[in-house]
């Protein structure tokens, strides 16, 4: 929903009338029109126009697509709203996101909507916080449960709640919550509302494991496409700098420095890259945090709520610790390093240009990883601009008129200035007015004049840029040959390997990783979320160590960052789980204990 004093301009908002429908003409009802109108909001979004109809009817499967920001929540939140009976005191609505955060946000604007209907109560179930609590509150009596999948699925096992009077279920941001390993839990959910009327699901792309789902749980839904599937935002900019590898962190610098105005979050593969850039850029005097899974739950709020509050102008994460994350006015986004799948670019590159404002994608990009932009430009259709990595005159350049802007829009108003006018007079007395513009100048300036006053060009020239092309090229050449390498002396092709190791999962460990097996699955009780709880606090590490999961009846094979795979199988190999001996060992060692599932007792 795109409020009134968003509009760009007068021309906009005429046009906006004429083409957008009230939420009034889309079937919503008086109360639910009240609180809209009193938020600011007066005209549907695409996605709000196209779905409320559906939605409102209760009795049809739905698929949205959609990129974050165009008004989702909003889009079934007014619809379950309408539908809930608040007479009756049992949840007749669940709602299933990945993240807190995007718990919390959903929760909060369903608040906000259902001010003028009493009688509605709805509940925000999520980890890391006191389950007692929420148990209390299911009994209290709520209509409407938002939940994630983890939690939620505990819930369920400890019998807290009963999802057989669900009437509806809305699945939002489906592809991360498959991202994230949650599609057996998922699967699982939709099997314990056996008598719901129909399934909404929310998506910012459309993965072969979503249509899998649809397909499996759903009965012929009305499919809704805004803009092209897995097409970014027309309001985001892609941007990308060409720069070496040992230039990265001063290209990142450079970029920050040359958009003074910037408030964005800069994206890392690791949870050490986040720590080790948020420590230098500290060190350096930029207002600047980290989201890791280091962090508490508590001390990750705080993050957040600085980051919300401007506090902090710049926020470092990795994918992982900054899922769900619904921030306004974020202007820019930064890729530190190109992520390996095109849809988490979509996710990270849809944390700017919400709402219809306009925002930057940036990427640094090494010249070996030049043909993945191709890649994310024919997947997402958008068109990547190639920029100059700004030199160090151009950086304070731009510091010094955004240092001019400033002081020209300071407001003098509210202060007794003119009493201090003549004090400064006489203290200045002696000096012309171009003196102490200069020593003004001077004294906000100099630590970027004498930083960069010897500063290197880091961009790849031409010629540079097509030795090293050669080079990636023959890389690429070389890695391709142990791989075929690899294969052949594993037994032949992968039809071949995947018939030897009966029942292993397919996929092996990405780089860094480590694949370890275990001789527990379904069959002991366990779905996604309680064993990946069971394993860590085994262990006592952290989930962000852990990457993919993969869970058979009676075996598992767990991805670990390999650095921690160690201290996983000391923590978990001989201990015992319902009187059986639990062996854990890396999967991929070709150690004398079998993998297949006939071996296991």
């Amino acid at each position: 929903m795109k409020k009134i004093e968003e509009m760009d301009t007068k021309n906009e908002l005429i046009e906006a009338v004429k083409t957008k429908k009230t939420f009034a003409e889309l079937g919503v009802n008086e109360q639910l029109v009240k609180s809209v109108t009193e938020l600011g909001y007066t005209h549907a979004t695409e996605i709000q126009e196209r779905s409320i109809p559906v939605l409102i009817s209760g009795t049809k499967d739905f698929i949205g697509l959609a990129q974050t920001g165009t008004g989702k929540t909003a889009a079934f939140g007014l619809p379950l709203i309408q539908l809930i009976k608040t007479a009756d005191k049992y949840p007749q609505a669940l709602v299933v996101c990945p993240t807190r955060e995007l718990c919390m946000q959903i929760v909060n604007e369903i608040n906000l909507f259902k001010k003028h209907v009493s009688g509605l109560q709805v509940l925000a179930v999520y980890g890391g916080t006191s389950i007692g609590m929420q148990i209390r509150d299911l009994k209290r009596g709520v209509q409407i449960v938002v939940a994630t999948p983890g939690r939620l699925i505990d819930l369920i096992e400890r019998k807290a709640i009963n999802l057989e009077q669900i009437e509806y279920v809305v699945l939002d941001e489906a592809d991360e919550m498959l991202n994230m390993g949650f599609q057996d839990d998922i699967e699982f959910i939709l099997k314990n509302t056996p008598n719901r009327e129909s399934i909404w699901l929310f998506s910012a792309t459309m993965p072969p494991e979503i249509r899998k789902v649809s397909k499996r749980y759903m009965k012929e839904p009305v499919e809704v496409t805004i803009g092209k599937v897995n097409a970014t935002n027309k309001s985001i900019d892609h941007q990308y700098y060409l720069t070496s590898a040992q230039h990265r962190y001063e290209t990142l610098k450079r970029i920050i420095d040359f958009n003074p105005g910037i408030y964005g979050i800069i994206f890392t593969r690791t949870k050490a890259d986040a720590q080790e850039i948020t420590q230098r850029l500290t060190r350096e005097g930029y207002d600047i945090d980290a989201l890791h899974g280091d962090l508490t739950q508590a001390q990750r709020d705080k993050v957040m709520g600085q980051f919300r509050d401007k506090s902090l102008q710049l926020l470092i994460a990795t994918d992982v610790a900054a899922r769900g994350i619904d921030v306004k006015g974020i202007t820019h986004v930064i890729n530190y390093e190109l992520p390996d799948d095109v849809e988490v670019y979509t996710h990270r590159s849809g944390r700017t240009g919400r709402a219809g404002s306009h925002g930057n994608c940036i990427s640094i990009v090494h010249s070996r990883e030049s043909y993945r932009l191709r890649q994310i430009e024919n997947i997402n259709k958008c068109t990547f601009h190639k920029l100059d990595i700004p030199s160090g005159k151009d950086v304070c350049r731009k510091q010094f008129f955004h240092l001019m802007d400033k002081l020209m829009s300071t407001d003098v108003s509210h202060g007794d200035y003119e009493t201090y006018v003549p004090m400064l007079a006489e203290k200045f007395a002696d000096m012309s007015k171009e003196e102490i513009l200069t020593r003004f100048a001077a004294l906000e300036f100099n630590r970027f004049l004498s930083y960069y006053e010897n500063a290197q060009d880091l961009n790849i020239r031409a010629a540079e840029k097509g030795r090293r092309d050669i080079g990636g090229m023959q890389d690429r050449n070389r890695e391709r040959g142990r791989n075929e390498y690899a294969s052949q002396s594993r037994g032949g092709d992968r039809g071949g390997d995947r018939a030897d190791r009966g029942g292993r999962s397919q996929s092996r460990g990405t780089a860094g990783t480590t694949r370890l097996f275990v001789n527990l699955g379904t069959k002991d009780g366990f779905y996604k979320a309680s064993f990946l709880q069971f394993i860590l606090d085994m262990s006592d590490l952290k989930k962000e160590v852990l990457g993919k999961i993969d869970m058979r009846d009676m075996n598992s094979w767990v991805e670990i960052e390999s650095g921690a795979a160690k201290k996983m199988i000391g923590a978990i190999d001989g201990k015992n789980y319902k009187g059986r001996r639990i062996r854990m060992n890396d999967a991929d060692s070709g150690g004398p204990r079998g993998f297949s599932n006939k071996n296991e007792g």
